[in-house]
């Protein structure tokens, strides 16, 4: 094969496939420059004038390398391996780096070997870090842990480049025997961090216990003090965390270096909508980035990261994932090619087979014996209440009180305060334990939403004005296998099974939009005002993010790291 490589790229050899007339984009300069691009085994070989077996006439048209998404979740888009690799494909993006952690989290290592075995046949490249924390904390109930005997031998895998995000940021600053294990298995390398408003000595000690990036940065002061200490910065922008347009200045006032985009979690709404890596490159030159550092940063700079030494450029010895586009400002594809193969055109995914979903990723909702009784909360003479307050466009709350609202001697929520109750409701053993808290922020005025999408033990969470409306919620999404759902007034209105461990659906991405949105136009008429409401919702139990979160175990105050009581003393 090699020898047919060099023959072709010293022209003395047709190649396979020729992307002739066009104009290529380096990331290695910045240049965009006329030449043909020569591919042979689905490797490109050469650049310049060449001939082919196979000639496609890109004249007129920029070449750029596919884009890679250095960190997502695909659990988050709500859609099978197979249809989110449909969606991602036509918009340039050629290669992820997925964290499997919320499937880990329902299924254990079962659910990593799903992930693998569901993208090996998609024309996807979809790489794997190990979950590092599963649980994400001592305060979530997933239904198994993720421990260091159980790295090795993924480790080993082709397709796993190293150790997810560290999520449980305080036990690695303090060393804790058990993240220390897990670090050690990989050799402290290649380890994505988790380490939101972590700075000063305690950043120090999170670097040195194994951490090398960071996707949490909301402000260009803790993005910058993070990159002086060699950290790579992960951009993110996500369906509901946008931290772009904060973070830019990082890139234009001091380059590129260390720096990459990502998107962490996007619905198939905002896939299908917005887009997914080219959406932020996209955004970026709209709002000043030259169009090849921005390509840069969601091509070369993650392959870098992730040492996926053969992708992210347009160039000899290069894979040939590569995308054909018409300018360098609105970044939607003419054509994709995947490892030298035409996997898109013209916005839409070539046909391939669905890979077949085993049953035991499927059935995963287990509810002890609910009762009415379980989501009253005694007002015990409390004077005040701890309340989470949401956070426009963010996934860190604040953590505030309320003077509570009290009927029958319970507390009970209060649109007029727009005080909803969230209740937790443990979802993998059936044990009936629940944590409740209260919300503020959504605008709900009556009846209940709620998912089994909850970062990250995904367990069920509910936000609801109404006791028995969240009741139902609990008991109707056991009955359909985990998803979405609305109630009101005693009655189911809306809901989207996610059959696949509570977490994604076997639909069609349009068909999951469609239900989605039907879902979020219930919940506008019932007094939200937020977008993306699930979204929100799915982050309310995730108890490493600050300031105050709600877990099946109950209210957790994440700054000081320990459980509290709803009561303020």
């Amino acid at each position: 094969m090699r020898s047919r490589m060099l023959a072709v790229a010293r022209g003395d050899e047709a190649a396979d496939l020729v992307l002739k007339g066009g104009r290529v984009l380096s990331v290695f300069t910045g240049e965009v420059f006329d030449a043909d691009v020569a591919i042979v085994d689905g490797r490109v070989v050469g650049l310049g004038a060449y001939d082919g077996h196979d000639i496609h006439d890109v004249s007129g048209k920029i070449v750029l390398p596919g884009f890679i998404d250095g960190h997502c979740h695909i659990e988050s888009s709500k859609l099978n391996v197979d249809e989110f690799a449909r969606a991602v494909l036509p918009r340039g993006t050629t290669s992820v780096v997925i964290d499997p952690h919320e499937i880990a989290n329902v299924l254990g290592l079962a659910g990593v070997e799903y992930m693998l075995a569901a993208s090996k046949s998609v024309p996807l490249g979809v790489y794997v870090m190990m979950p590092s924390c599963v649980p994400a904390s001592d305060f979530e109930s997933p239904a198994a842990a993720l421990e260091a005997p159980e790295f090795p031998d993924l480790l080993d895998r082709r397709r796993v480049l190293g150790i997810a995000e560290l999520m449980n940021y305080p036990a690695a600053i303090a060393g804790d025997p058990a993240i220390m294990s897990k670090m050690a298995v990989a050799n402290y390398r290649h380890v994505d961090g988790h380490a939101p408003g972590v700075r000063g000595k305690e950043l120090n000690a999170y670097i040195v216990s194994g951490p090398a990036s960071d996707h949490e940065c909301t402000s260009l002061e803790e993005a910058l003090e993070k990159r002086r200490l060699g950290m790579w910065i992960m951009i993110r922008e996500a369906s509901m965390i946008r931290n772009l347009l904060d973070l830019l200045p990082l890139v234009r006032d001091y380059g590129t270096e260390n720096c990459m985009f990502v998107t962490d979690d996007r619905e198939a709404g905002t896939l299908m909508a917005e887009g997914h890596m080219n959406s932020i490159v996209r955004k970026a030159v709209a709002h000043g980035l030259r169009p090849a550092d921005a390509v840069k940063l969601a091509s070369l700079n993650v392959a870098r990261y992730h040492e996926l030494h053969d992708r992210g450029a347009v160039a000899p010895g290069f894979a040939a994932d590569l995308q054909v586009v018409a300018d360098l400002e609105s970044f939607d594809p003419e054509a994709v090619y995947k490892d030298g193969k035409l996997v898109a055109s013209a916005g839409i995914a070539k046909p391939f087979a669905d890979t077949p979903v085993p049953e035991t990723v499927t059935r995963t909702v287990h509810l002890g014996a609910l009762e009415i009784s379980d989501f009253r909360v005694d007002a015990e003479g409390a004077r005040e209440i701890r309340v989470v307050d949401l956070v426009p466009d963010q996934v860190v709350t604040r953590a505030s009180a309320a003077v509570p609202t009290v009927a029958g001697g319970t507390i009970v929520a209060d649109p007029e305060k727009d005080l909803v109750k969230l209740a937790v409701v443990e979802r993998h053993r059936g044990t009936g334990r629940i944590g409740i808290g209260f919300v503020r922020g959504f605008g709900l005025r009556d009846g209940a939403f709620a998912s089994t999408v909850a970062h990250d033990a995904h367990n069920i969470v509910i936000a609801g004005v109404d006791d028995e409306d969240m009741l139902l919620c609990a008991r109707r999404l056991a009955e359909i296998g985990g998803g979405l759902v609305v109630c009101r007034e005693g009655r189911v209105l809306g809901e989207l099974p996610l059959e696949i461990a509570g977490l994604m659906s076997r639909k069609r991405a349009s068909d999951v939009v469609a239900a989605l949105e039907k879902l979020e136009d219930l919940l506008a008429a019932m007094g939200v005002t937020v977008g993306t409401p699930f979204m929100y919702l799915s982050f309310l139990a995730l108890s490493v993010i600050p300031e105050l979160r709600v877990t099946d175990l109950g209210v957790v105050d994440v700054n000081a790291f320990r459980l509290v009581p709803l009561g303020i003393p």
